[in-house]
């Protein structure tokens, strides 16, 4: 198995055991900016710690870098915290697997963005994969309430929200392939512990800085729910440890489209933990998703 595609399993596991600590945090104290604060506020301090720490045991330095480095973590970095707040606050309107089938069209748009900002392309079996995985999503489209013709669902919040929130991880995707490239290492590795440490630890600051301002209180419960939240914040690092160690190895469409297998980590996490029920349409949808993710290893 190739590196990047174990490294994209890993990720898919972590971010399912975020996101499904996430959902408990938001669901009690934390509102869905705390629960998203919570994930970048825990996870700075080790991810700051990790890419010190590897620095000094190499030996190295800072490697050089050049200014589209900034822009490309900013882009990431900024997009990634609004797509985390939409996916906490879409938790709140479906169940927890279909909210994650939602935010897989990433797979498609993360090629789309790809393709415009940093000119990675995919073959046709992949881009064949992707469609198939697409076409589940779309399955795993219907809402309660929302029955019927299909613009009807796409125009329900929930849809709404899981769109939103896969276009703005699609751009913090490239955006975090594009910074890891601008940085001179032929180290993959420690090109992704850098770009973490500094996204993070920006992410952290502003986020903190915003509910300050907005939502009085709650760094005050985000703090005070440490016992979760630092688990949230170490799931996080091990999640985007592995996201951007990926993306420096393979183009980002082909990363998250292996990493669909989030949908069924999440699926075990919906019936495990929320005692959540998936209807037949939902099952066949998460099926082609399944596929999808085998097409695109087996095509590599």
């Amino acid at each position: 198995m190739e590196p990047w595609i174990a490294l994209s399993i890993a990720a898919a596991a972590f971010q399912t055991l975020r996101f499904m600590l996430q959902k408990k945090l938001s669901m009690g104290a934390l509102s869905a900016g705390g629960a998203t604060l919570a994930r970048f506020l825990y996870s700075a301090p080790f991810v700051v710690a990790l890419a010190v720490g590897y620095l000094l045991a190499m030996g190295v330095g800072w490697p050089g870098y050049t200014p589209l480095f900034w822009v490309y973590a900013v882009a990431g970095g900024l997009s990634q915290i609004l797509a985390t707040w939409a996916m906490v606050a879409l938790f709140a309107e479906r169940n927890f697997a279909v909210g994650i089938a939602f935010k897989k069209t990433e797979v498609v748009q993360t090629a789309i963005v790809g393709l415009i900002v940093l000119g990675d392309r995919v073959d046709i079996g992949a881009v064949g994969a992707i469609l198939l995985g697409l076409v589940g999503v779309l399955l795993l489209s219907q809402t309660p309430g929302r029955e019927g013709r299909w613009w009807r669902r796409i125009g329900a919040r929930a849809a709404l929200l899981g769109l939103a929130s896969g276009a703005l991880f699609a751009v913090s995707a490239v955006g975090y392939r594009g910074a890891t490239l601008e940085i001179a290492s032929a180290d993959p590795f420690l090109r992704a512990a850098l770009s973490l440490a500094v996204v993070t630890t920006m992410q952290a600051l502003a986020l903190a800085l915003w509910l300050g301002w907005r939502e009085r209180g709650q760094v005050a419960r985000v703090i005070a729910s440490w016992r979760t939240a630092i688990w949230i914040g170490l799931a996080g690092m091990g999640g985007s440890l592995c996201w951007f160690t990926a993306f420096t190895l393979q183009n980002a469409a082909l990363v998250f489209a292996v990493g669909q297998v989030e949908v069924i980590f999440s699926l075990i996490v919906s019936w495990l933990f929320f005692g959540e029920r998936l209807s037949a349409r939902e099952g066949c949808g998460i099926a082609l998703v399944t596929l999808s993710v085998i097409a695109v290893v087996a095509l590599r």
